[in-house]
This record gives structure tokens, sequence and C-alpha cells, in this order.
């Protein structure tokens, strides 16, 4: 039995749609039938999965982890993943999906990566209670402040359990760090305006290939496409606003030829914008 929930949707959250570093996707728990499997396959979001009961197995790049109760898994994007329930004692999971700028540095600070997706909870009632407070939270004016509340409360005690030298271990060079958060900021602050890969490596001050390769090592893709993808994200919020035209919208995120944007909302999301604002489901942000 699966329950998963979807947090941008059309009916989830609408009087608020603030951006986040850290944006919560999708969420659910499931109640795996004996031997119930998923894989092996890709995902395109970070997806903690944590064990309330019960057992299983994960395998990632090669490795195998054999996880039970008070245990999970991190799943990273475009990473080849299996996972199956034991055949006499079904673990039972709830799972949240999450993308932004610093997740992938926030669980790099927990220890968790591609390489290292296993984690014991330390700290049980923060993985114990996310699931209901995220189904709480809906139901809650100020719904989508409570949502991140519980995702940061989770991430806190992921960072606050990992083993004592993780975190200094696999941190980025606070140079690296520096130079990414720069950048960062110029996009946030010049995505809506005419504004290029080379525009922001001029800003930060590096050259343009090593400032893409900064962005390929933390974010999995490099500058131009991070860039890309986030006028996409912040395209699809504002196509929920039905006052904004299609053109309104592409100039709201930096580009004047409406024709062009479409195409590139297409390569992106799959959809072009107005099928987008069509659909009874927006896409997950």
């Amino acid at each position: 039995m699966s329950d998963e929930h979807f947090i941008h949707s059309a009916e989830d959250y609408p009087e608020s749609r603030i951006p986040s570093e850290v944006s919560l996707v999708f969420y659910g728990r499931e109640e795996c039938a004996p031997g119930h499997s998923w894989g092996p396959g890709l995902r395109d979001a970070f997806i903690l999965h944590y064990i309330e009961r019960g057992r299983g197995i994960f395998r990632s790049e090669g490795r195998e982890y054999a996880l039970a109760a008070g245990q999970g898994f991190l799943i990273t994007p475009d990473t080849l993943v299996h996972y199956e329930a034991d055949s006499q004692e079904p673990w039972v999971y709830a799972w949240v999906g999450l993308r932004g700028l610093h997740i992938r540095a926030i669980l790099e600070r927990a220890g968790l990566s591609a390489g290292s997706p296993a984690f014991t909870a330390a700290d049980l009632p923060p993985f114990q209670a996310f699931y209901a407070g995220l189904l709480q939270a809906r139901e809650q004016p100020g719904g989508d402040l409570l949502a991140q509340a519980e995702v940061y409360r989770l991430l806190a005690a992921l960072v606050a359990g990992a083993p004592p030298k993780a975190e200094r271990r696999i941190a980025p060079p606070p140079a690296r760090e520096a130079h990414l958060a720069k950048a960062a900021a110029v996009i946030e602050n010049g995505y809506s305006r005419k504004l290029g890969a080379e525009d922001i490596a001029r800003a930060v001050g590096l050259d343009r290939t090593y400032l893409s390769s900064l962005f390929k090592n933390a974010y999995g893709v490099p500058l131009q496409t991070f860039l890309l993808q986030y006028r996409m994200r912040r395209a699809r919020e504002l196509l929920r606003n039905p006052s904004l035209s299609i053109s309104d919208v592409a100039r709201s995120v930096g580009y004047p030829d409406p024709f062009l944007f479409s195409k590139m909302f297409k390569r992106v999301c799959g959809i072009s914008p107005t099928a987008y604002r069509e659909q009874d489901l927006f896409y997950p942000v």
C-alpha cells in the first residue's frame, strides 16, 4: 500500500510559492508486500527513505546494503539503484523527494552521497514524525512554511547524527563553496534579465569552464544547464498565475522571445508551457 504526495500540485499550498534553496518535491509512505521491489532504475531527485519497520536490500553503484528499522538510504539523481523488501519481514518506509541549490551540499555534510547512501537514525523522533508532520502541514495556513520546517528538521537530524569526522572530511573546500554561493546569488538576482554563463563567471571572477566544472561536481549539471533549469523552475511557478500570459512569463525569466522560451521549456519539462498550465496536476518543481 503506497501513499505519495506531490507538494507542488494544484491543490497544495495555493497561497504561496516561496522559492527555496531546498525544495520539497514529493513525499510518501509505503507498506511493502513481501519481495516488493523497485528498479534497477534512475530517479531525478534526491530521495531519502526511512525504514519504520521490517527490512530489505538496497543496491547502488555495485554495492548492496542490508537495512532494517531505524535505518535509511539516499537515492541520488541519475544513479542506478534497486531496492527490495524482505520476503519474510517486508519493510515499511516513508520517503521524501528533494531538489534545490544546496541539497547536495547539505546531504554531504551528513556523510551521504551516491557512494555512501545508507544511514542510521541516531535521533529517532524527527524521522518517525516527519511523514505525519508533512501531512498535517497540508491542512494548515502557511502549510508550505511548515513543510519546509519539517524538511529542515529532518536534514538537521541527519547532519547531527553523521559520524564525527564525516562533515569535515567531505565538505567542499571553503573557496569552492564561496564561489558556488556567489554564482547562485548572481543567478537568483539576475535570471529575469539577459544573463548567460559567461556573465555569471565574470561576476564571480572565475573562468567559465572552471566554474561550470564546479557546478557539475556540486549539482550534477554544468553551469549553463543549471541556469536553464533554474529559469524553468521559476517559469513553472509563474505559470500557476492565470493572470500572466505565456509572453509575460517568458520575459519574467529572461526570454524576450516567447517562442524560444516555449522551446526551452518543453526541452526541460517535456511539455509546452500551455499544456503545463492546462494539466490537472502541475509538474513537480
